[in-house]
């Protein structure tokens, strides 16, 4: 652990440093800490001593997606619902779904995956992550449609991927995940992440009760500690729990959730990038050039130039959604931590093909890195010369 400390410090800090340069090249903060992981991994340079199962990187990813989950949620306030419906309410109720359901086929054609555990693998790639397309989603040149769309729908999809996840992983046979035991966790999860919220919030509206301006970030963020801290007591599900929690918050004080976007991103993303390290250094070279074979790599290329983009086109299929951003769009479905972390949770489930599943997901997130890092840069760039032409 010290020295994965250690590691993560140092590279946080070359990532801060080259932000700037980052932002206007193919460079990024998740690419500097895949490839730095895979480097300092026990492949390479044998710095960081990682391996599949390890019990500290479970519950690193754990705490990882809790937070980050907490702060997707917080996207999925009932204002926010009504004014994102049309464009990103296509992505996740027709978009997702359809995802999921080609990468299924791909992987049962292509693998000869077992239909169950195919869908479980389209269930684990179906969320998306505009981190790894910080050019599309942060830059002015790009229409105001496509970033809200990108950004709208990365926020809410891990959420709506989780219930699938796991609920094909208890079919599948995952260990101490019963169908009463899993339906129990799963609203016992939903209930701690309505009440305590509604409770914290009430009690903020006492008159006698109020929080200090230098320390009103504070109370959303242990709102979120209390959660996690319940859900841990009592065995509810803490990643649904995290996400209804950042919802009910979003819903009922929009001005908790500006709060706590003052703090609690950078801490959600700081845990989000150890997680990353943590999984470029589980993918070894042995891993990624023997272990994956080369129908392993054909899928995901098929998931990321085939599955994504065959999904929104047909999601889009009337809109008036102008080509171009359309394109953008149907590219930009980068596989993200979410991602990562439920294919932690299959690998850590115990079910027979949960190794070959994690060398198809490891594969994929590794390539989309890539792809996807490496051309946010360019296609912003095709809009600004858009906009100076016109």
């Amino acid at each position: 652990m010290p020295v994965l400390v250690l590691c993560f410090a140092v590279l946080l800090v070359i990532g801060v440093l080259l932000s700037e340069i980052a932002h206007r090249t193919i460079l990024s903060s998740t690419v500097i800490f895949l490839v730095g992981g895979f480097v300092l991994g026990p492949g390479v340079l044998d710095v960081l001593h990682v391996q599949q199962g390890d019990a500290a990187v479970s519950v690193l990813a754990e705490l990882a997606l809790f937070s980050v989950l907490y702060s997707d949620g917080m996207k999925a306030g009932l204002g926010e619902l009504r004014r994102a419906w049309r464009l990103p309410g296509r992505a996740l109720l027709l978009g997702l779904p359809i995802t999921l359901l080609l990468t299924a086929f791909v992987a049962h054609w292509l693998v000869g995956l077992p239909w169950l555990e195919a869908f479980l693998l389209g269930a684990v790639l179906s969320p998306t992550d505009p981190v790894f397309a910080a050019a599309i989603v942060g830059r002015g040149e790009v229409p105001a449609r496509l970033r809200h769309l990108l950004n709208v729908e990365s926020g809410l999809n891990d959420g709506l991927a989780l219930p699938i996840v796991l609920l094909l992983l208890s079919a599948a046979g995952a260990q101490g995940s019963g169908g009463w035991q899993l339906a129990e966790e799963l609203l016992l999860g939903v209930a701690i992440g309505i009440v305590v919220p509604s409770v914290v919030i009430l009690l903020e509206r006492v008159p006698l009760l109020a929080a200090t301006e230098s320390l009103q970030p504070l109370l959303p963020a242990a709102t979120g500690l209390v959660v996690l801290g319940l859900c841990l007591t009592t065995q509810a599900n803490l990643f649904l729990a995290a996400f209804t929690a950042g919802a009910t918050v979003a819903s009922l004080s929009p001005r908790f959730k500006k709060e706590f976007e003052r703090v609690g991103e950078l801490v959600a993303e700081q845990l989000k990038l150890v997680g990353i390290l943590v999984f470029g250094a589980l993918l070894t070279p042995t891993f990624l050039f023997r272990d994956v074979g080369w129908e392993g790599w054909l899928f995901a290329v098929l998931a990321l130039v085939v599955a994504r983009p065959a999904a929104l086109y047909l999601s889009f299929l009337g809109s008036r959604f102008p080509l171009k951003e359309q394109v953008a769009a149907m590219w930009f479905g980068p596989k993200g931590f979410a991602s990562v972390v439920y294919g932690l949770l299959v690998l850590s489930a115990g079910i027979p093909e949960g190794d070959h599943l994690f060398h198809l997901v490891g594969a994929t997130i590794a390539l989309s890195v890539v792809a996807h890092s490496s051309t946010d840069v360019v296609v912003a760039g095709q809009f600004a010369d858009s906009e100076a032409k016109s």
